[in-house]
């Protein structure tokens, strides 16, 4: 599919992020990019590292992590969802620092009862706010084959994309008192785990564990990234840009084009479900900031 992202409008960037070295991992080599973090053995490394899968039952979900943190980066996965009644599961697929005040850019997929529609919740948490939720359904099945799920993260914005199509983008509004998640390294985190208390139509539809064990795949992951290590960053103000440097550092000043911003309005008006910025009974005192100047 082709890219709906523009990167040849200057933004004002710093030299120090447009001399990025990016790191890009080996395409979804899973033992030299991830580990396995929990789930007693639910997590596996299939394929010679090519496919990683994981795994729900009764007793214990499962996890992995990435070995690097990013601080920015353009990531992509492929997944393939938890096929069948998968109500009451969550699929979590995110990036997220550390701490009490931490940052958080996150997809979700809410199961759902077999032939109802998955649900794609997201976020973004900045200094350990959240509440940013915006949630759609997909236009095709997402169990049936793998599709790619990208996040874009850079210092003017953090851009949502599903197959290369942008289904939401959350822009730096510091200078209008909004926080934006720009200072803390994230990793990359993946779960499985059963949240029937919420998940499926408010927790009225509850897990069925006949169907278990619940099995999510994952494939062809690839980051074009910052790599944070010992408290610095790969990324290096010395390092000279050359061009072919700098069309690889592309990702760090990429914005919607105009078709990219017909595609994402396109997707938001016959696929979003909920919207924060909609949701005045929620926010009685009045929407938050950044909802009054998207």
């Amino acid at each position: 599919m082709a890219s709906f992202f523009a990167s040849s409008v200057p933004l004002p960037v710093k030299s120090f992020f447009l001399a990025c070295f990016f790191m890009a991992a080996s395409a979804g080599n899973f033992y030299q990019d991830f580990d396995l973090t929990w789930g007693d053995g639910r997590a596996k490394i299939l394929n010679n590292g090519q496919l990683l899968t994981l795994a729900l039952d009764k007793a214990s979900g499962s996890g992995f992590q990435s070995k690097n943190e990013y601080l920015f980066g353009k990531i992509d996965m492929q997944l393939k969802l938890v096929p069948g009644n998968s109500a009451g599961t969550v699929t979590a697929y995110y990036l997220s620092s550390k701490g009490s005040t931490w940052d958080e850019i996150d997809f979700e997929f809410l199961g759902n009862l077999s032939g109802d529609p998955y649900i794609l919740h997201t976020n973004v948490y900045s200094q350990g706010k959240g509440n940013r939720e915006q949630q759609f359904y997909l236009w095709f099945d997402p169990t049936a084959d793998f599709h790619t799920y990208s996040i874009l993260w850079n210092p003017q914005r953090i851009i949502f994309s599903v197959d290369g199509t942008p289904i939401r983008e959350f822009k730096n509004l510091e200078s209008n008192g909004v926080p934006f998640p720009k200072k803390q390294p994230m990793r990359i985190y993946s779960s499985l785990w059963n949240a029937d208390d919420w998940a499926t139509r408010g927790g009225l539809v509850k897990t069925d564990w006949s169907q278990a064990p619940f099995t999510a795949s994952y494939r062809n992951f690839n980051a074009k990234a910052c790599v944070w290590t010992n408290g610095a960053s790969s990324c290096s103000s010395s390092s000279s840009s050359s061009s072919s440097g700098s069309k690889s550092n592309a990702w760090l000043s990429q914005e919607l084009d105009i078709t990219g911003q017909q595609r994402l309005k396109w997707v938001q008006k016959n696929y979003m479900i909920y919207n924060y910025c909609t949701d005045t009974k929620r926010f009685p005192q009045g929407l938050p900031l950044e909802c009054k100047m998207s």
